[in-house]
């Protein structure tokens, strides 16, 4: 246990953001990176890798529920779904609200991350884990694409920043093989850091993935806990244009298929690809 009133930060060069806690749960150095999980007084658990904050209790749900819901409602009928990293689970369990998913492979290169997953912060894969559609792959998630026969309706990036074992899960290599993957119709989303501590995360996949996919369009929403606040994806098809999505066609799938979520809605996902000037201007 901590002393009250101790607390954990997330450096970066030139910003560091600070939670106070009530304990240190879990701390070790596995073969890939420095997992930490700490109980804080505002956001509940916290999950760290290699000291940046990856998820909490208190607000996974805005990450995960864009992470998954604006490419799972885009695509007509999303049945094979693949998913690198995301070894908390909340990405897993947003895709297996879809009943028309006939199967969810997860790839995730450090075990250890979902083994305390499922121990210390069940709430947020929720049992996903152990649904029958769900299959776990412990591997480098740019081998697993590299090598694989399968082809996957909608793909999902859930890797942490560009640093130690995720550093390969942003080359030219990777994008290319994801598009590989996919089956026509299909759908690519990565997260792409935040819009003001990482703008180059934004202009690096941009300036890659053009080449590759017909419609590359970033998307942007909140996360509390992620450096800065302000938070983008990138949803990438050769066959669906995001910007001709409809909200009222959205809405009806949410309807038909009882969907319940605490963010996401089809306006903020329609409202998401109205970008700031400032991410415009960064991307010509």
């Amino acid at each position: 246990m901590t002393e009250h009133g101790q607390w954990v930060s997330e450096k970066w060069e030139n910003v560091v953001t600070r939670y106070r806690i009530k304990a240190y749960l879990y701390e070790e150095k596995s073969e890939f990176q420095h997992i930490q999980l700490v109980d804080t007084h505002e956001y509940g658990k916290m999950l760290l890798l290699d000291g940046i904050v990856q998820t909490t209790e208190k607000d996974e749900f805005f990450y995960h529920e864009m992470m998954v819901h604006v490419p799972m409602l885009s695509h007509s009928a999303p049945k094979q779904v693949l998913i690198i990293g995301g070894g908390d689970g909340g990405v897993l369990r947003e895709v297996l609200h879809y009943p028309q998913v006939e199967k969810a492979v997860m790839v995730e290169i450090d075990a250890n991350v979902v083994d305390f997953s499922k121990k210390y912060i069940p709430s947020i894969n929720n049992g996903a884990f152990e649904d029958k559609r769900a299959e776990l792959v412990f591997a480098d998630g740019a081998e697993y694409v590299e090598k694989t026969n399968g082809t996957y309706d909608v793909i999902i990036v859930d890797s942490p920043d560009p640093i130690g074992p995720a550093r390969v899960l942003f080359s030219n290599k990777f994008y290319f093989h994801l598009h590989r993957r996919l089956t026509p119709g299909g759908i690519m989303v990565r997260q792409t850091g935040s819009l003001q501590i990482q703008a180059d995360e934004q202009k690096q996949a941009y300036n890659v993935l053009k080449n590759i996919f017909t419609h590359v369009a970033f998307y942007v929403y909140c996360v509390p806990t992620y450096i800065g606040g302000l938070f983008s994806s990138v949803f990438c098809s050769d066959n669906i244009d995001p910007k001709n999505i409809r909200s009222d066609e959205i809405q009806t799938k949410v309807n038909d298929m009882s969907l319940e979520t605490t963010y996401y809605n089809p306006g903020i996902h329609i409202g998401s690809f109205h970008l700031p000037e400032f991410l415009k201007n960064r991307l010509k």
